[in-house]
């Protein structure tokens, strides 16, 4: 099996992407913690491992991910974007209380309006509350 750096690497190459230490190490917490987080959740969690990566750093590697299509950038709400390294179609639902967004996966046919239309994109979000806040 292989290990999650050896992931990154290959992902990283099969997209054109250069693998640089700091786009290796942010593609593996990608890889791993998949919780969508935001670029600046992703650079709090990272810096102490890697005291040399800067903000910068990371916002521009994850928008070359997004150039690339190796991540999906969220919009869940207003102002704040995620990242999410499943680029297959599946919804998303996001707690209301605690915050956490939940991949979903949705039993859809193909959602193209008509075949005159070409669809890049779709989103599809919920929001409420999630089980373990419901409790």
């Amino acid at each position: 099996m292989q290990n999650t750096r050896q992931i990154a690497i290959e992902k990283l190459q099969a997209a054109g992407i250069r693998p640089s230490e700091p786009r290796i190490c942010i593609y593996e917490y990608l890889w791993e913690n998949r919780v969508h987080p935001g670029a600046e959740g992703i650079y709090k969690q990272l810096s102490p491992l890697h005291p040399t990566l800067s903000l910068t750093t990371v916002y521009n590697t994850l928008k070359l991910f997004a150039e690339h299509g190796i991540v999906q950038v969220l919009t869940i709400e207003s102002g704040e974007l995620r990242y999410d390294i499943r680029t297959d179609f599946h919804a998303h639902f996001k707690c209301r209380k605690c915050g956490k967004v939940t991949d979903l996966m949705l039993p859809v046919p193909d959602l193209a309006p008509s075949p005159d239309f070409q669809v890049e994109h779709t989103v599809l979000d919920f929001y409420g509350t999630c089980p373990e806040c419901r409790k």
